[in-house]
């Protein structure tokens, strides 16, 4: 029996002695010195066919004549068009086939009768170099300008689905390295970043035509809206994760809307002209609210720009909308706070909610579109606690929390540890051994 794993060669001349690893290269070095053959590096890389029989994709530049065979069109006379006059039969032959006046046409060689190829080129010839053209997409007279495409180019962020993970991206590469060797490209690989999205599953299946188990949009947003539908596929799962459809999950999301919709309609009138607010005079309701207006802020935007984790940045907006409930009913609500709250909800969830929120900006006052805004800011200090959830242990078993000033020092700590109602009794008739503290965190007493 021969054996197949690595070692050492044997009865192999020259490479006696020497790992198989190894011997690779010096086997083919050896080859190519002696002209035995050459060195060569293949790439398992399908063979392209870019015709197709359809009608969309661009037409293949070639026309057909008797006297001259196959003729490339001139340059001068790029783009070929799409012809508007086509039958689409159903027979499984070309759109373009039914067009007299594409297919007649003169040879550009002989000026005889010629005929047009007519075949599309398949779309993923297009998808593959788009993205040059958007660089600089009213050129006329070539593809992009160089120097417009050495400002913009590379794509910052790529998002597309795993099932272009392979084709779509190895293509796209392809082309921006061949463009690039011809001195047409500035860049010679197409993406900085890469995030793949995960596909929408029903019932534990992708959701696919061919499967008949789509939902249809036309439905969802005859019922729903389509900011439900919207906010529903970014809020269910995480963008590089499988979304499975729910219909629980979209009533959920449309339930959340009209929430923030009914609050808005409610506090907008008791907003107007009650906008600004003392720093000084805020109560702890004031500030605790403050403080979670400014840290949704904080976290959506973070979500958004850092980790597009659009699902996690909706779930603190929701959040914050309880929590805005929850102060709009104590006694002598902040007004101007609430408006501050209000609208800097509206301008993070505009992203997810384009059409609700255009309108709720309406109610706030405000007569411009709330897209033309900027994206709100959070005050740091707003951030800042005036007072912090310390933990009490004995022995290292949990026995209580305690509520301290945020720069309260070891002495405070322990005395209100101490003076705790469910820590106090705990402690009686016990001798103290050691006392732990970790200032903002905990305070561990030990006894025996």
């Amino acid at each position: 029996m021969p054996y197949i794993e690595d070692g050492y060669m044997i009865n192999s001349g020259n490479f006696n002695g020497m790992k198989n690893t190894d011997a690779y290269e010096k086997i083919v070095d050896y080859i190519a010195e002696n002209k035995f053959g050459e060195k060569k590096i293949n790439f398992r890389l399908r063979d392209w066919l870019i015709s197709r029989q359809r009608y969309w994709g661009a037409p293949i530049p070639i026309v057909y004549c008797e006297h001259c065979g196959e003729i490339p069109v001139p340059e001068e006379q790029l783009p070929v068009l799409l012809p508007e006059d086509v039958q689409f039969t159903g027979k499984g032959e070309s759109p373009i086939a039914t067009s007299e006046t594409f297919i007649h046409t003169t040879c550009p060689k002989c000026g005889g009768k010629a005929t047009r190829e007519i075949d599309t080129m398949d779309t993923f010839v297009c998808s593959s170099w788009y993205y040059f053209r958007y660089t600089d997409a009213k050129n006329e007279k070539e593809a992009f300008n160089y120097e417009k495409a050495k400002y913009w180019m590379a794509v910052d962020q790529y998002v597309g689905g795993v099932e272009h993970a392979i084709l779509h991206l190895l293509y796209s590469r392809f082309f921006a390295k061949a463009l690039y060797d011809f001195n047409i490209s500035p860049v010679d690989e197409p993406f900085t970043n890469l995030l793949t999205q995960g596909m929408v599953l029903k019932d534990g299946a992708k959701m696919s035509k061919s499967k008949g188990n789509i939902v249809s949009p036309e439905e969802i947003i005859r019922d729903y809206g389509a900011d439900t539908a919207r906010l529903f596929i970014l809020f269910a799962a995480p963008p590089e994760r499988d979304l499975e459809w729910s219909d629980q999950g979209v009533e959920g999301c449309f339930r959340f809307l009209n929430r923030v919709w009914r609050l808005v309609d409610e506090l907008a009138p008791k907003c107007s002209g009650r906008k600004e607010f003392n720093l000084s005079e805020l109560t702890k309701e004031d500030k605790d609210i403050r403080r979670a207006i400014h840290q949704t802020v904080k976290k959506v935007t973070e979500d958004i720009s850092q980790r597009f984790n659009f699902n996690t940045a909706i779930s603190s907006v929701m959040e914050l909308v309880n929590a805005m409930y929850q102060y709009k009913d104590i006694e002598n609500p902040n007004y101007g706070i609430i408006a501050e709250g209000i609208e800097k909800m509206i301008l993070v969830l505009a992203p997810f909610v384009p059409h609700i929120t255009e309108e709720l900006w309406q109610k706030m006052g405000h007569n411009n579109s709330v897209h033309e805004e900027n994206w709100p800011n959070y005050d740091e200090k707003a951030l800042e606690l005036d007072e912090i959830e310390v933990v009490v242990q004995i022995n290292g078993k949990l026995r209580g929390k305690i509520i301290v000033p945020v720069n309260a020092d070891k002495d405070m700590l322990l005395s209100a540890a101490k003076n705790d109602n469910k820590v106090k009794p705990a402690l009686e008739g016990k001798t103290i051994v050691k006392e732990i503290v970790v200032p903002g965190k905990l305070v561990n007493i030990v006894v025996k």
